[in-house]
């Protein structure tokens, strides 16, 4: 078969074999190259393989891309809620696929003391920081300029998933989680349901991302749109 084939390619392919051979597998592997499969081979859990195999078709990932992906344990950051869907072969809500810890590229190494300097170091890489959050979505503006009552606000990115048509609000937060973010997030969410929002949309959702979560006051938080995620600069 020519030298190329040696002891740990034949391994790898019959690796594949073994992993693959299902019939329900059939739909998904044909729409990915021998270059995203060396990178799944590795994995056990067959559910694990499928988000994989899920999101390198619908965000068109390459193998490198993928390799991050699983580099940073992104299914492993998944909710429990969103796993159990995916095993159910159910859709998880946007909410349940939003990942803790959320990963935000640092390049520049800043000491980030300022709420206004993680803003910037998110903008360096803003690309990132959307694939951070799941497939589909779109970047509406940061800095997001409101109107209430005669005060102007601003929200710090506004957001937009077209696969679930819902606008999301994100706030930063460099210190913990306090309970008065959630009355400022659940402002703005209303704002953009009342003047954004068009009638096929769904309710706007928002993302609280600090340094330090408090699970004592989202378990206390009566709005189920309104979920807070840790940040970790990397």
């Amino acid at each position: 078969m020519g030298k190329k084939y040696d002891e740990r390619l034949l391994r790898k392919i019959r690796q594949y074999y073994i992993v693959f051979k299902d019939e329900k597998w059939a739909s998904l592997k044909a729409k990915l190259n021998w270059s995203h499969y060396k990178e799944l081979l590795p994995l056990s859990d067959e559910f694990e393989i499928k988000y994989y195999i899920g999101i390198t078709i619908s965000q068109n990932l390459t193998y490198r891309e993928l390799h991050e992906k699983i580099k940073n344990d992104e299914y492993k950051k998944l909710s429990p809620d969103a796993k159990q869907k995916l095993i159910n072969n159910e859709k998880p809500n946007l909410i349940e696929l939003v990942k803790n810890p959320i990963v935000i590229n640092n390049t520049s190494n800043k000491e980030i003391i300022l709420e206004k300097e993680l803003h910037n170091v998110i903008m360096e890489d803003i690309s990132n920081f959307l694939n951070e959050f799941g497939s589909g979505y779109m970047f509406v503006g940061d800095e997001y300029k409101v109107k209430i009552g005669d005060r102007y606000h601003r929200i710090d990115f506004l957001l937009y998933n077209k696969e679930y048509r819902s606008y999301v609000v994100v706030e930063l937060k460099i210190g913990e989680l306090k309970k008065e973010h959630i009355g400022q997030i659940m402002i703005y969410m209303n704002y953009i349901d009342k003047n954004l929002k068009d009638s096929f949309d769904n309710k706007t959702i928002g993302i609280i991302l600090c340094h330090k979560n408090n699970k004592l006051i989202m378990e206390y938080c009566s709005n189920p749109s309104i979920i807070s995620r840790e940040y970790i600069l990397c």
